[in-house]
């Protein structure tokens, strides 16, 4: 019996798109005649229909005649498989932006934010430490003060390094990452010239020290001006 005009399009009643394969197809139609079958509990006239539609796509010449047949339909068809890649899309995007926000977070709060306190426990007091040497550096008890100041620096900054090493940067974050990386180099580069002024009292060593801590302080500053553009 020829199916009557007001028959719904095969692509839509086998839920394809226009352009499905073959393979697609019959796959589409043995999945839903196996939901659909009325041994199953299925519905008798959706078999029917599934049988129509298969009738017609299953064969390359009718599924070719129908083409040329419904331009339209085929063509909104293809626009709506179309459609539906393009949510699939922007659906994956949206979730691979949101785990991409989850991991920089979790790498700011786990990773930069303690390193940021280390840092600034060692580059702060720094002046105060300076001053109170300048007094008499050759003062044995004001001297064991500032060396005892960076050993605890030394400390702090090997706390650091390992906490730059526990967790890599997700790829958003990698010039940040390295900005905070150069940050801690430079800070233990002044703690080495600074040891070494102690042990020789070469003035150089510590114009040199107080002017790396003096631009790691203000490397530090453009960090967290970064940190607050991430805005998250």
């Amino acid at each position: 019996m020829p199916r009557s005009s007001s028959a719904r399009d095969p692509y839509q009643v086998l839920g394809v798109a226009a352009s499905a394969s073959g393979a697609e197809i019959k796959a589409a139609y043995r999945a839903l005649v196996k939901q659909h079958h009325p041994d199953a509990g299925g519905d008798e006239h959706r078999i029917l229909e599934l049988n129509a539609a298969w009738e017609v796509l299953g064969d390359a010449e009718r599924r070719a005649a129908h083409d040329r047949a419904h331009p339209l339909t085929t063509a909104g068809s293809a626009r709506s498989a179309r459609s539906a890649a393009a949510g699939r899309a922007a659906r994956k995007a949206t979730a691979q932006a949101a785990r991409g926000d989850a991991e920089l977070l979790a790498w700011l709060q786990t990773v930069y934010a303690p390193i940021d306190r280390l840092l600034a426990q060692v580059i702060n007091p720094f002046p105060a430490q300076l001053r109170a040497l300048s007094a008499d550096p050759y003062d044995d008890q004001l001297m064991e003060s500032f060396c005892t100041f960076l050993e605890q620096s030394q400390a702090k900054l090997e706390k650091v390094d390992a906490l730059y090493r526990s967790m890599a940067a997700p790829a958003s974050a990698q010039g940040f990452s390295l900005s905070v990386y150069h940050c801690l180099s430079q800070v233990q580069d002044a703690l080495t010239e600074l040891e070494r002024y102690t042990m020789g009292y070469v003035d150089s060593y510590l114009r040199d020290g107080r002017e790396m801590l003096r631009e790691a302080k203000q490397r530090r500053t453009r960090l967290q001006e970064e940190r607050r553009r991430l805005e998250i």
